[in-house]
């Protein structure tokens, strides 16, 4: 049962009173059956409390749903090791990008396991690969809920889950097929586990709590770990028990998180490497490498050796991945994604700490303060100083603990509204909010122009209303509430309509409208900023992408390989999306790319089509002659082809359903395979065709790739297929 939340300086409450008991225990209340449970709730519930959360999370999902084959295959690079781990077991273990296990993904495999799954099942389609994801998302509001509901109203979860599922980054991630869904949600639960560990001490919630961690691990590493001090700290000093307990649970906790998250590293790095994929990303084809390298200390740093750009970041304020500093989840590279409620988080998050501060030390409801705006507080400081590769939708992970706070602090100053302190805070939360609304809605002036004015007045005025609502009938202040309510949620509502009618595809995404968000840097700002990397992602055969970040494209698209910008492949793309400041159109599409002249999001010219920088983005576009070719014969040979970076060779593998091999992995800097490898692989006939046309390596790796594109052009006849070259492998000069 939910209790009142009193003045800071009043005597504490016991906590929540247990479950009911079972007939004949107890309190002598029947037990209620499974069904009715699940629809009514608990029994102190309103009654319309579980009704309107089921509804609540059926429009979440339907919403997630919708138009959902319009981002196609979405990341190419994922939807390859997808479909590669469908067909082979072994592939999906490691994450491999294609079923004959050349290479990994630069992750661990957890996240692909879900669509792996789906995709062995329901075959292959855009929708098999990104309906798991939108069921993550679903999940994570269910969480959410969960975890705001056992010590608040239920209204504080409803506000919880609409915060949450409007949030336009989250909208756009839980759609998408990369690691961060899963990450999310696996850290919604670690949370989840360790306010329930709190309210009784019992062990089980912590160790349940190293599961998700470790988990969580295995879907995007040291990411991770990022809540972990905050949360560790708030269990040691708040959590009930004698203190050698509570540090015997967190060891305990520590250790499930280990093993949880280790078993798979230890099996990686004790399997011969001669007998598995090579670990992408890495230099030594080592996961630990990884991990503390590119993975790890790379992103804090910026010297991630093998990265596009070949490290060399810094912490001076800005890189190629933008501007770091303080302000940095609110500037216009990132705020559209995420911060249209931040600042109403952290003024809730005092709020909520103030009202609470006196309680006693094991107060639950000050330890969801503190665990939900820890974790936002250490994640948001990570991300707003690493100097490293980093990504707008990085920043889906910040979506629930802020929405967690704005409902629990919003509730907790409204059932407090009758002391002036509390009303005029809530009432300033709103106003600051609707403020902020009108500060980003001003980014994209030609973008509903009108929105931002009405959240604007309605908002400054309903922030007046609540502030005086303890002086106002209940009327009067509900519809005050109302009122700021909607002025609160509109903006990043309309931003959210936008992300969710629009396909998404490509290495990097972002929601809202054209020119929400814009990547700094070199070169940045709007017109140069994002340098035509949002467009170029493939569509699965008879699926039609749409709008700007799909890049204008329709079904798969034509015009052969990437940095080029013609071709007259049979489908011809229908989607009228348009970047802001670009130049190099896109092929078999209408839509216009991002960036002109001038410096791209990773630091490279701008303007480029297709699959942008030789494809290393976006991969290429694949015309039916060239698939034709590809096809033929291909189950003759380990691998069909072989294509210098990940996306290009995903491409081709997706269009084809043979395994390509990535040579040197994402960035084309892995030094896998050699050029003593790939020259037995070629030797042995286990390579049909060598795909021309890459980057040829680039990041500052070994050059492997650049060694073995000179030696193909040197050593055998080129074949051009359309606008794409080829060079078949079983054929050598005479």
């Amino acid at each position: 049962m939910t209790q009142p939340h009193l003045p800071a300086d009043a005597p504490a409450l016991p906590p929540p009173p247990a479950a009911p008991a079972v007939q004949g225990q107890g309190h002598g209340r029947p037990k209620q059956p499974p069904l009715t449970r699940v629809w009514r709730g608990r029994s102190d519930d309103p009654r319309w409390a579980r009704p309107a959360f089921l509804g609540l999370l059926l429009v979440v999902a339907l919403a997630y749903l919708w138009n959902l084959s319009a981002s196609g295959y979405a990341n190419s690079f994922y939807s390859a090791a997808v479909q590669a781990g469908s067909q082979s077991w072994k592939a999906m273990f490691f994450g491999s990008l294609d079923s004959a296990n050349a290479i990994t993904v630069d992750k661990p495999p957890a996240s692909l396991w879900p669509m792996a799954l789906s995709v062995r099942i329901f075959g292959l389609s855009s929708w098999a690969i990104l309906v798991p994801q939108v069921l993550m998302g679903v999940a994570t509001a269910g969480v959410l809920y969960a975890a705001v509901r056992r010590r608040f109203s239920a209204a504080a979860g409803l506000l919880t889950v609409a915060v949450f599922a409007l949030t336009p980054v989250a909208a756009l991630m839980f759609r998408f097929n990369n690691p961060d869904a899963l990450l999310a949600l696996l850290m919604t639960v670690t949370v989840y586990c360790v306010l329930r560990g709190m309210e009784n001490g019992r062990t089980k919630w912590l160790v349940w709590a190293g599961v998700a961690v470790g988990l969580a691990f295995l879907a995007k590493t040291l990411q991770a770990f990022l809540i972990l001090p905050p949360l560790a700290v708030l269990y040691a000093v708040f959590a009930p028990g004698r203190p050698l307990k509570r540090i015997g649970q967190l060891l305990l906790s520590g250790l499930t998180m280990v093993v949880a998250g280790g078993w798979w590293v230890a099996v990686v790095e004790l399997w011969p490497a001669s007998s598995r994929p090579y670990i992408g990303g890495s230099q030594n084809n080592s996961f630990l490498e990884l991990t503390f390298g590119y993975n790890g200390l790379g992103r804090i740093n910026g010297e991630e050796t093998g990265s596009v750009g070949g490290g060399g970041g810094g912490m001076g304020g800005g890189s190629q991945w933008g501007e770091t500093g303080i302000d940095r989840m609110f500037n216009s590279e990132i705020g559209s994604q995420i911060s249209w409620l931040l600042p109403a988080a952290l003024l809730l998050l005092v709020a909520g700490v103030v009202v609470t501060w006196k309680a006693r030390r094991t107060d639950t409801a000050r330890a969801a303060f503190l665990a939900w705006g820890g974790s936002l507080v250490m994640t948001m400081v990570v991300f707003s100083f690493m100097a490293g590769i980093f990504h707008q939708y990085y920043t889906v992970a910040l979506a629930p603990y802020a929405a967690a706070l704005v409902g629990m602090g919003a509730s907790v100053l409204w059932e407090e509204r009758a002391r002036f302190t509390a009303s005029a805070a809530l009432g300033v939360t709103v106003a600051v909010t609707a403020v902020w609304s009108y500060v980003l809605l001003n980014r994209t002036p030609d973008y509903v122009p009108w929105l931002r004015w009405v959240i604007l007045v309605g908002g400054v005025a309903a922030g007046l209303g609540i502030a005086v609502a303890g002086r106002l009938n209940r009327q009067l202040a509900l519809g005050a509430a109302g009122v700021g309510l909607v002025a609160a949620l509109a903006g990043p509502t309309a931003y959210t309509i936008s992300t969710l009618d629009t396909g998404h595809s490509g290495s990097i995404v972002t929601a809202g409208p054209a020119g929400a968000s814009t990547m700094g840097g070199r070169g940045g700002g709007p017109g140069g900023g994002e340098g035509g990397m949002r467009g170029g992602g493939m569509q699965p055969p008879g699926q039609g992408g749409q709008g700007q970040q799909a890049g204008g494209m329709g079904q798969p698209p034509t015009g052969g390989m990437p940095g080029q910008n013609q071709g007259q492949g049979q489908n011809q793309g229908t989607g009228n999306g348009k970047q802001q400041g670009g130049t190099g159109t896109l092929p078999g599409g209408t839509g216009t790319m991002p960036g002109g002249a001038g410096m791209g999001e990773r630091g490279f010219a701008g303007g480029m089509s297709g699959g942008g920088m030789g494809g290393l983005l976006n991969g290429a576009q694949v015309n039916a002659k060239a698939k034709a070719l590809v096809e033929k014969n291909a189950d003759d040979y380990t691998w069909a082809a072989a294509a210098i970076g990940s996306q290009n060779a995903a491409s081709y593998q997706l269009s084809t359903g043979k395994p390509v091999m990535a040579i040197g992995g994402f960035n084309g800097s892995d030094p896998s395979p050699t050029l003593a490898q790939f020259k037995s692989y070629v030797e042995d006939g286990k390579i049909h065709y060598f795909i021309g046309g890459g980057m040829g390596g680039m990041g500052g790796g070994s050059g492997s790739a650049s060694k073995i594109q000179s030696w193909v052009e040197k050593n055998y006849t080129k074949v051009t297929v359309g606008s794409a070259t080829f060079y078949d492998l079983t054929q050598p000069k005479s």
